[in-house]
């Protein structure tokens, strides 16, 4: 098993609710990443997605563009990123790390650094699964199959448009979990409708047998436990970038402790 299955696994028999959160890679200092990290996790983080900055985010609502942005111009690529991965690696064996990007910067390193580069420096530094949001499932069988050989997952996004031949084909594919964006739009954006990912959960899970996270709009406690009743995984993102935006360096990771604390109680409640 994976690090990612293991602790999916490790908190369904506890009945809880993985927490995910997802931070920018370089934001809002080139050097922040793996305190903010280890930050997160002492607060009960139990997975990290760590954003690799690019400068075409099509996913991407106008929080998380402007992190990824000011990452770029501090110098922050891939190399970088997984320089990161490494160093927070030196302090923490287990909790399992996603990258979340696209496919322009993974495969410029391969074309840089040498063929399937990417997929065994990526093993190498720690990471534990990628989430490539321009990759459809139909397209990278070859790509799913050398992460599992370096014992990594890959995760794909579903949409409240995913048809059910969409949702099969992800299931062949994908591992670890998928990863469920509850608006039609990108991160950040609108109002969460909770009955309505409430209603849509039982239907990929006709589809996908493994671990179904939730996330794009979910900004505090109250909505993020009432996500987590259904689903799998509760996933924020675009929150906890406004909230450490403007933070001193040296407040940052507690920032970000703070408010995952907060998430973490209101999930075990």
């Amino acid at each position: 098993m994976t690090r990612i299955q293991t602790t999916f696994s490790k908190l369904k028999a506890q009945n809880k609710t993985v927490l995910i959160p997802y931070v920018m890679a370089g934001f809002p200092f080139a050097d922040v990443t793996p305190d903010l990290m280890h930050g997160m996790v002492s607060a009960g983080a139990d997975v990290i997605e760590l954003g690799i900055p690019f400068s075409d985010p099509s996913a991407d609502g106008p929080v998380i563009q402007k992190a990824g942005e000011k990452a770029l111009v501090l110098g922050i690529g891939l190399a970088k990123v997984l320089e990161m991965v490494t160093a927070f690696r030196t302090q923490d064996k287990t909790t399992p790390v996603v990258l979340m990007g696209y496919a322009n910067p993974v495969e410029r390193y391969d074309i840089k650094h040498g063929a399937n580069s990417f997929i065994k420096h990526a093993s190498t530094a720690g990471v534990d699964g990628m989430l490539i949001v321009d990759y459809p499932p139909e397209e990278c069988e070859a790509f799913a199959a050398s992460l599992r050989a370096h014992n990594m997952d890959l995760i794909f996004l579903l949409a409240p448009t995913s048809t059910s031949e969409r949702m099969a084909q992800v299931a062949r594919v994908a591992s670890g979990y998928v990863y469920y964006v509850s608006l039609k739009g990108v991160t950040g954006a609108g109002n969460l409708d909770t009955a309505a990912v409430e209603a849509m959960l039982p239907r990929i899970r006709q589809h996908v047998n493994i671990p179904v996270g939730v996330g794009f709009g979910i900004r505090d406690a109250a909505t993020a436990k009432a996500v987590g009743k259904v689903a799998d995984a509760v996933v924020i993102g675009s929150k906890i970038i406004q909230l450490i935006e403007n933070a001193p360096r040296e407040k940052v990771a507690n920032v970000a402790r703070e408010f995952i604390a907060d998430i973490r109680v209101a999930l075990d409640s």
